[in-house]
């Protein structure tokens, strides 16, 4: 989900070195509960299956259990944020993943994002071939508002049935799902690869998926995106677009209009310009497959001037701009300058719009796609849409079909405690076990 709908915390996050303090919120809690060997709260069926998972001997699992490999992603910090002072590497989640899928017998490739230090995606494969199935999400989280947080956000807490930490349902927690099914068919012969992608600062400027195209890597023949769905598969979304103008005229004493030209009378021409344009859009585009059927556009933010008696020299606001599928966004770009072009021809006004960052094409895939049949057959649950922005158009780009499908909600996405419910995890895995075995094994 991209970093535009960040819930920031205007602090820097805690970083890597943090400690986990006795006085925590959860604490408290966590004396009237007995912790298991890695100190997570744990209800009596998990700690069960955790125990079950323990007394495996250690040659027949090459990888650590679910449960303590979701709490060391959770531990290793990976905020992406477009304020560098809260930016921060994901290296340390690449590394995790790479060594685990290493010892399940992938070949491992990590791609170091240019100019970005400790910034990096993971492309694992097992077996040969063309074709095969990716699973991808990305690895880096939202920032943080610590003092809204009961609990540790840099460990897992289990409570409740609930799984939490930072990064637990959007998307950190998507790993160690994948791996457990990698597991569950280890030593089966793959007709086609199984690929297992992890990328960086999708939160931010999905740098680590304009690398994978760029990069022309991973070919495969299908990808699921594990992003949460509440484990329902998603076969379209709209894109985004998030843009800035800015009006610039001549401040003056406002005594006399004459002496300067007025940057926020031009900003009112400006919004009723895109006010009629976002009506027209509503009557040109729609598509009932959407909780909200049409493209919406919101005025975000506004700023201008500095005192009640100068005439305003320059403001600027900040829009939100969500196609449909089959709504481009550099077009709608194109139309939008012209028309404010327009408006700066009549008041002599500066007038430019620029994108506050590239922007994500809508995402739709084929109903027929065969990874769209599989996630329905495997699920019962027919493909949909969701209001938030993928990594799907991405895949798309390098030729994969896609659906987007994972457990947790985005609900608990961006969220102080946010969690996943922990029923979801082994049906997640027997859902991913299953399209594996569909579209690597049998293929």
């Amino acid at each position: 989900m991209p970093a535009t709908s960040f819930a920031g915390s205007g602090r820097p996050p805690v970083g890597a070195g943090h400690a986990r303090d006795s006085s925590a919120p959860d604490a408290v809690w966590r004396t009237r509960h007995a912790p298991d060997p890695v100190g997570r709260i744990l209800s009596p069926c998990v700690a069960a299956a955790a125990a079950r998972t323990r007394d495996t001997p250690a040659m027949s699992r090459p990888i650590p259990a679910l449960l303590d490999m979701f709490d060391r992603l959770l531990a290793a910090p990976s905020v992406s944020c477009t304020d560098p002072a809260l930016d921060q590497g994901n290296r340390a989640v690449i590394d995790l993943l790479a060594g685990w899928c290493a010892a399940l017998g992938f070949r491992v490739e990590v791609q170091e994002i240019p100019g970005r230090p400790g910034k990096a995606n993971l492309i694992a494969v097992l077996g040969e071939g063309p074709g095969g199935l990716v699973l991808a999400g990305h690895t880096d989280t939202v920032p943080f508002d610590a003092d809204l947080w009961h609990v540790d956000p840099f460990r897992l807490t289990q409570r409740e049935e609930r799984l939490y930490g930072l990064g637990a349902t959007d998307m950190k927690g998507f790993f160690p799902i994948a791996l457990e099914a990698a597991l569950s068919v280890r030593g089966m012969r793959l007709k086609e690869p199984l690929i297992l992608v992890a990328t960086a600062d999708e939160e931010s400027s999905m740098d680590g998926a304009k690398l994978l195209v760029a990069a022309g890597k991973p070919r495969a023949r299908h990808a699921v995106i594990g992003e949460p769905t509440d484990l329902r598969p998603v076969r379209l979304h709209k894109g985004m677009m998030m843009e800035a103008v800015t009006v610039s005229g001549q401040s003056g004493h406002s005594s006399n209009p004459a002496l300067g030209n007025n940057a926020l009378d031009g900003m009112h021409r400006v919004i009723t310009e895109l006010l009629a344009f976002r009506a027209e859009l509503a009557l040109r585009h729609r598509n009932p497959l959407f909780e909200v059927e049409v493209p919406t556009l919101n005025l975000g933010c506004i700023h201008g001037g500095d005192n009640p008696n100068r005439i305003c020299g320059q403001c600027e606001l900040h829009f939100d701009l969500r196609p449909l599928p089959g709504m481009e966004p550099e077009e709608l770009r194109v139309t939008i300058r012209e028309r404010l072009a327009r408006i700066a021809g009549e008041t002599g006004l500066g007038i430019r719009m620029r994108p506050l960052f590239p922007g994500l094409s809508p995402f739709a895939e084929d109903a027929m796609a065969p990874v769209v049949r599989a996630a329905e057959e495997f699920t019962g649950h027919a493909a949909g849409q969701v209001g938030f922005a993928t990594e799907g158009p991405f895949m798309q780009q390098l030729g994969m079909q896609t659906v987007v499908m994972g457990p947790g909600s985005i609900a608990q996405a961006h969220q102080p405690d946010e969690y996943m419910e922990q029923r979801q995890v082994e049906p997640a895995v027997r859902v991913l076990t299953s399209m594996i075995r569909r579209l690597c094994a049998d293929a």
